[in-house]
């Protein structure tokens, strides 16, 4: 897939997709986000929550993302399935209060408040949301 295509796709709002995650036991979570950025061809940034997500990536750096847009039939539907690894992870500092400042701006001061940390990730891998 064209990274380039996906970064447009991912980006556009309003959207939700959902990050996967698993702990050192192999044992996974999903969530739903909305906050997730990819900043240029290779990385994402995102804020989280004191959550089972932010505890995953602690013990084990590797996620993938979904972005669904659905269309009239599966066949029709676009998205991309964005596969990454965590580079760096801040609760505080100038990294961290720019991704809660993005976050007021476009969800409100009550989601950034709920901002525990500032996550970028490296992108590893991106494929279509429906492979056949």
């Amino acid at each position: 897939m064209n990274r380039q295509a996906v970064m447009e796709f991912f980006n556009r709002r309003p959207r939700i997709g959902t990050l996967s995650t698993a702990n050192r036991n192999g044992e996974v979570n999903v969530a739903v986000f909305g906050s997730p950025q990819m900043i240029d061809e290779n990385t994402v940034i995102m804020g989280i929550g004191r959550n089972r997500s932010f505890r995953n990536l602690q013990e084990n750096p590797k996620a993938a993302f979904i972005v669904v847009e659905p269309g009239k039939t599966v066949m029709d539907w676009k998205g991309a399935r964005v596969y990454l690894e965590v580079m760096d992870i801040q609760s505080g500092g100038g990294f961290f209060e720019e991704v809660r400042e993005g976050i007021a701006k476009a969800a409100g001061k009550t989601a950034a408040d709920m901002i525990h940390a500032a996550i970028r990730f490296k992108v590893t891998e991106v494929r279509p949301i429906v492979e056949f």
